[in-house]
């Protein structure tokens, strides 16, 4: 999508290149198959770049991650045009390209398969752990979030940190009583001891 927006750029279309940019890389942070989701990427880049952008540029950001929700922008908008084109461009790729695509999408949120020596194997995944290095993922159990979380909290554990509930709130992760359900203590040591 970048590349796309680059070749725009070079045809001499004008658009702001940061907010655009921007409203690229936020625009499918939320991709779960629900209606809402350009609208909830639309909020995590408001929530998220706050402070990092001027006001300007960060109303733009959100109108164009929103905006992709059905990629009509209003004559004169070359932001919107731009972005809009980078979004679909795949549709017009050649079919070789485009095939290639559809078989990384379908790759990416396939669920994974096990066999039996996949299950085996997952049983010597503690083996590649060092002391300094623990490795986490969904492969460590089933493929499903919560097993990438549990591996998490493993390595995190493995590797001499805790978890507790007194550190700020992650506001993108909230819980029924508005907060983070868990933080996670010691991970400044932790660098500090790697410095």
């Amino acid at each position: 999508m970048l590349d796309h927006l680059d070749e725009i750029a070079a045809s001499g279309e004008g658009f702001d290149p940061l907010s655009v940019r921007l409203a690229a890389w936020f625009h499918d942070a939320v991709y779960d198959g629900e209606r809402d989701a350009e609208e909830r990427s639309a909020t995590w880049a408001e929530e998220s770049l706050v402070g990092l952008v001027d006001d300007a540029c960060l109303a733009e950001v959100a109108r164009l991650v929103r905006l992709t929700e059905h990629h009509r922008p209003e004559p004169g908008d070359s932001a919107g045009a731009a972005l809009s084109d980078a979004d679909l461009a795949i549709l017009a790729a050649p079919a070789e390209r485009y095939a290639a695509y559809v078989a990384a999408v379908r790759r990416e949120y396939a669920h994974p398969l096990y066999t039996p020596a996949s299950v085996a194997a997952q049983a010597r995944l503690p083996e590649i752990d060092t002391d300094r290095v623990a490795f986490a993922g969904a492969y460590h159990g089933w493929g499903f979030h919560e097993d990438g979380a549990r591996s998490g909290l493993r390595a995190a554990e493995r590797l001499g940190l805790t978890w507790d509930d007194d550190v700020p709130p992650d506001p993108r992760t909230p819980t029924a009583e508005g907060g983070s359900a868990v933080g996670v203590r010691g991970l400044a040591s932790a660098q500090e001891a790697d410095a």
